[in-house]
């Protein structure tokens, strides 16, 4: 089927930055919205940005004016800039595609990524 393969998670330092990585592998016709969402221990899991596939984005007012969501559709992955970041930014990011197959769509998810800042 469609696997998502995170990357780019870690630990930084407040004020830093780091670059998230997702990308779609398996039986793909194409790849409608693609987004990263985030998640804290006992929290419900939140919108964190949107693209469409048309380069279309949406934010989280949180992240507004920190992280941008882009993607490159020739290579099924999407990315996600996290520059200022912060220590309530300490979550687990998760990535989201809805793939498009020649029977229908469906949502799949990463097995998600920690990002850790140090204040």
């Amino acid at each position: 089927q469609v696997q998502l393969v995170e990357s780019g998670g870690g630990l930084v330092q407040a004020g830093g930055s780091l670059r998230l990585s997702c990308a779609a592998s398996g039986m793909i016709f194409s790849i409608n919205n693609m987004g990263w969402y985030r998640q804290a221990p006992g929290k419900q899991r939140e919108l964190v940005a949107t693209i469409s596939s048309g380069g279309n984005t949406n934010y989280a007012d949180s992240v507004k004016g920190r992280f941008t969501i882009s993607r490159d559709n020739a290579k099924n992955t999407v990315y996600l800039q996290m520059n200022s970041l912060k220590p309530e930014d300490t979550q687990v990011y998760y990535c989201n595609a809805d793939v498009i197959k020649s029977w229908g769509s469906s949502t799949y998810w990463g097995q998600g990524t920690q990002v850790t800042v140090s204040s």
